[in-house]
């Protein structure tokens, strides 16, 4: 069977969990892997055993022996990159959010209809094992209609360093880097609502950096359920881990991280804890690897991934609008 050929743009922290997620894949080849310095590209290629190590994306652009790129950048060059790599018929995956607002996510979304080309995002919580269990308790009724939900995409006692705190290579801060999982998390469990209102409080109270550590956002969707985020870096508690959401039905309530559901059976309130695999870290390995996996069967099938365009600018538009939002102090109307 005919390899898969993949490039790697970039080569930091995200991209080895892409490398050996592809790497499980017998008919996938990583032909080349770009990064800033040359010396960081050869190291990251030696222990992937990938022949090309590379600092200019140029020369791969046109290349006919590459089927697909990863784009795992600083994002501000999620846009531009994903628009030269789609325009020159590459399927593109990139890594979250799609890119730095939403109007560059509409050149990425514009670039892949005119050229037939497939963009995936990297919300890869839609991979994991306990996600996709609750997704099957709200989708059988179990917890009856979802009122209100709580997600959390925080990091305690600790932030990130570099150009996540650039606003000029980044966009945005906790929001934008943590608080997406929590958003995309919430929004698939309830079965991709589409955000109608979003009012929301960020600032910075952390570091000396020029984004934001701190955020609350209040997202209402088209099914009437109101979703609460809180997004946030060094803060000094979490609710709950990256992800982490409860759900209050009108029958019952569950919660993700940790996993539960807590019914009620003849007037006795219970909990259910369901059996999950155990996992060496919280975004552990398969979740990537079936990301990449789903990445692969779609190039190859040319179905629309269950986290593509759509996805990648729904979450985009719902940033813009809190940003807007905490800027003005004013609830903003999204339009269906």
């Amino acid at each position: 069977m005919k390899k898969t050929k993949i490039a790697l743009i970039g080569a930091g922290y995200i991209a080895d969990y892409h490398a050996r997620g592809l790497q499980l894949l017998p008919d996938v080849q990583i032909v080349a892997v770009v990064a800033k310095e040359l010396e960081e590209a050869k190291e990251f290629a030696d222990r992937y055993n990938i022949k090309e190590a590379l600092t200019d994306i140029s020369s791969l652009v046109t290349r006919d022996d590459i089927d697909a790129v990863i784009i795992g950048t600083p994002n501000k060059f999620h846009a531009p990159y994903a628009i030269e790599f789609l325009n020159n018929g590459k399927d593109v995956f990139l890594e979250k959010p799609m890119a730095m607002n939403s109007e560059e996510g509409e050149l990425v979304s514009q670039a892949a209809k005119d050229n037939s080309q497939l963009v995936m995002v990297g919300h890869m919580w839609r991979f994991d094992t306990e996600v996709n269990y609750l997704k099957s308790v709200i989708d059988s009724g179990t917890l009856g209609k979802i009122v209100k939900t709580k997600g959390y995409g925080i990091h305690e006692n600790w932030g990130p360093a570099g150009w996540f705190t650039q606003k000029e290579l980044a966009g945005g801060g906790a929001l934008a880097d943590m608080g997406v999982h929590a958003i995309d998390t919430v929004r698939y469990l309830l079965g991709d609502p589409k955000p109608v209102e979003v009012y929301a409080k960020i600032g910075t109270y952390y570091g000396n950096y020029d984004v934001d550590d701190s955020g609350i956002i209040m997202i209402t969707w088209d099914n009437g359920t109101t979703s609460i985020i809180e997004s946030g870096w060094w803060q000094p508690h979490m609710d709950g881990e990256e992800a982490s959401t409860q759900l209050f039905g009108t029958k019952a309530y569950a919660s993700l991280f940790p996993t539960k559901l807590k019914l009620k059976i003849n007037d006795t309130v219970g909990e259910f804890i369901p059996t999950m695999p155990e996992k060496t870290e919280h975004c552990d390995q398969p979740i990537y690897s079936e990301q990449m996996k789903h990445f692969i069967d779609c190039i190859i099938s040319r179905n629309k991934p269950i986290n593509g365009i759509s996805e990648g600018m729904t979450v985009l538009n719902i940033v813009d609008a809190a940003y807007k939002s905490s800027e003005t102090g004013k609830l903003i109307k999204l339009s269906m």
